[in-house]
């Protein structure tokens, strides 16, 4: 064995993953909430905060026009929606008023100012979310999702809620299995929306509809404007001026278009996505600085930019800014509110003055301080996939300005595979994953053929390919990486979320690249999420996988637990009790056949938690745990004192 050289000026070689480092779960657990759903009301901002240490409770935040920041709500309020399960769009301010969705009875209330909020509509199983204030007919307008029928699927609706007198809502429109992004013209005397139905998913096809308001306050006539099963039609917005904007995919491409003289006219024609999937309501990527100026986010491989478009000219111009992932933009003719990150800042709610590029940080997601030099960089890598394909990630070395590894010894890696699955991940500053590299970890975030960013033909790889082509491209990130001699190819593990964590068991039980996993709530059996989910995705894999039941064999041949005799490594699984996507039975069938085949298994189930962990104890519990067991299984000391994670069946 080669000498090893001295360490680095000031800095002390130990092995991977045992280094000392400065951030602590408890400080990601406790010290970071999530900034989501930016709104604007006049002058005023307001967000959503996400608050672990308060028991995962959605707080409501404004930032008053004299720069003051305060709760908007009572502490009992829960600002969160259930309607299809990943809610969204849960408020609206609308001239001091505040309309949102209590996630505790999943009752609509109303809070005017120096009053408590009251509810709008009664007690029973019916959900809302998506608001419009229609101030000629005094109304609310939102999404309805009426449960409560035994043997039957939940019921889609728009409807309007008397703002005087309240009510479950008068319905404006019905027949289709899904609504969404009502939008009303600015002299209220047109409203457009969106449906679409099963089988798809909003981001395959979805249809936009436009209709006046008659004098009744009903639909006169609506009629088809865009879309179709596979056009997928996005965030339907009126201009100043009232014309009707929306983006579609009809390109390949999510681009902007307009209505004009009953026409669709294309605004942008980019060969970058101006949308994003719709997993949840309320999802913006474009807002109106002026009447001839749009304000719009495109993703590509390596970032988002912000641009500012000419409409009558059709010019397109790059806005700088530190922020290289942007989402949620509300816009003033002066200032535009977004949600902003970048790979050395976590994510703000921001303030960008248009006119003079100064920025500014209206609430920081997390209190904590890291110097430049100790965060690992992304790097964003194209790497060769299987059937001669490119598939895309951010690559992440290990960085701690304290420690280095030894020279003859390369770093464990850990495959991050996202959730949706058709999803993706981008260059922000992520604390859990410097959790990871400043301990000794190298990781790899994928955005595995399907993620969204690349255009249609890139997500519509994983049609009828879900368990084989994420998985395999997850599998050759590591193998590129080992080849290339960044990491240890004998120490690559894989963790993901949701179908994030059906990608790591279906790695583990169909291909020979980890020597360890790591699912969180993630699917284990296909044939009994399709039984056995809620309606927004009862469908989804007939698309992913084919129909069910006619090819029910496919659902076999890729669900992981009928396959548990061929995972041969250490697996950890971690399982919300109260998961209403992915139910704990998945989780507790898969840990079974691992123990009875004898297979390192560890198994940490929540009370309290759904689909995706809030509360700080529980976050904390899982980084820790994750620590913990890679340590037993790639055989290193990790620097912290955690509570030890019993691992059945690990010598």
């Amino acid at each position: 064995m080669k000498p090893m050289p001295p360490a680095a000026a000031g800095k002390q070689i130990a092995p991977y993953g045992s280094w000392q480092s400065p951030i602590s779960a408890d400080m990601i657990a406790a010290g970071t909430v999530r900034v989501h759903e930016v709104r604007l009301d006049g002058e005023d901002v307001y967000w959503l905060e996400g608050r672990p240490t308060e028991g995962g409770r959605s707080a409501l935040v404004r930032r008053s026009s004299d720069g003051r920041v305060d709760d908007v709500l009572p502490a009992r309020c829960n600002v969160r929606s259930r309607v299809h399960e990943y809610g969204g769009a849960s408020y609206l301010p609308h001239q001091g008023t505040i309309y949102f969705t209590h996630f505790a009875d999943n009752r609509v209330y109303m809070s005017s100012p120096g009053e408590d909020p009251r509810p709008l509509t009664p007690e029973g199983a019916s959900r809302y979310a998506d608001f419009l204030v229609d101030e000629r007919f005094d109304r609310l307008i939102c999404v309805r999702e009426e449960h409560g029928n035994p043997g039957q699927e939940a019921a889609n609706t728009l409807v309007g809620i008397d703002l005087k007198n309240g009510g479950e809502g008068a319905v404006l429109a019905s027949g289709h299995d899904f609504y969404a992004s009502a939008a009303l013209a600015p002299d209220g005397h047109a409203l457009a929306w969106l449906t679409w139905d099963h089988p798809n998913m909003p981001f395959d096809g979805t249809d936009l509809w436009l209709a006046d308001l008659a004098d009744d306050a009903s639909l006169d006539e609506p009629r088809h404007i865009a879309g179709g099963p596979s056009e997928s039609v996005f965030q339907p917005s009126w201009s100043p001026d009232g014309t009707l904007y929306f983006v579609s995919d009809r390109t390949g491409w999510w681009n902007i278009y307009r209505l004009e003289s009953g026409r669709t006219v294309p605004v942008t024609a980019l060969e970058e996505d101006l949308g994003w999937p719709q997993w949840n309501f309320g999802m913006a990527s474009y807002a109106f600085r002026s009447a001839d100026t749009v304000l719009a986010v495109a993703t590509t491989p390596s970032a988002n930019r912000l641009l500012s478009i000419d409409v009558p000219s059709g010019q397109v111009t790059e806005i700088h800014t530190s922020y290289t992932s942007i989402s949620w933009p509300r816009a003033r003719s002066r200032y535009l509110a977004c949600i902003g990150s970048s790979p050395t800042s976590a994510t703000v709610v921001a303030l960008l003055e248009l006119n003079t590029g100064r920025e500014a940080v209206v609430r920081r997601s997390s209190g904590i301080e890291l110097s430049h030099d100790s965060i690992s960089r992304p790097e964003a890598i194209e790497f060769p996939a299987h059937g001669g394909r490119r598939a895309h990630a951010f690559f992440y070395p290990p960085t701690n300005t304290d420690f280095e590894g030894p020279a003859n010894e390369l770093p464990p890696l850990i495959v991050h595979s996202h959730g949706g699955p058709t999803g993706a991940v981008t260059d922000s500053l992520s604390l859990a994953t410097q959790y990871w590299t400043s301990r000794g970890f190298a990781l790899v975030d994928v955005n595995y053929g399907g993620s969204t960013g690349y255009g249609r033909e890139y997500r519509e790889r994983l049609k009828g390919q879900w368990g084989i082509v994420d998985v395999d491209d997850c599998v050759a990130a590591g193998e590129y990486l080992a080849r290339r001699g960044r990491v240890d190819g004998k120490r690559m593990a894989i963790a993901g979320g949701s179908a994030g964590g059906y990608t790591t068991l279906g790695a583990l039980a169909f291909r020979d690249a980890f020597a360890a996993g790591a699912s969180h709530f993630g699917l284990a059996d296909l044939e009994t999420f399709v039984r056995d989910t809620h309606k927004f995705e009862s469908h989804y894999l007939e698309s992913l996988v084919g129909p069910f039941p006619e090819r029910a064999d496919l659902y076999h041949d890729r669900s992981p637990i009928h396959f548990a005799d061929q995972i041969t490594c250490p697996v950890i699984l971690f399982q919300g009790l109260e998961d209403r996507v992915v139910p704990p039975s998945q989780a507790e069938v898969m840990v079974q056949a691992l123990r009875a085949r004898g297979i390192p298994v560890a198994y940490l189930p929540f009370e309290g938690e759904g689909h995706g962990f809030r509360q700080a104890a529980n976050i904390r519990r899982t980084l820790e745990a994750e620590l913990y067991f890679y340590s037993r299984v790639f055989g290193f000391t990790p620097a912290d004192r955690i509570e030890p994670v019993p691992i059945e069946n690990l010598p």
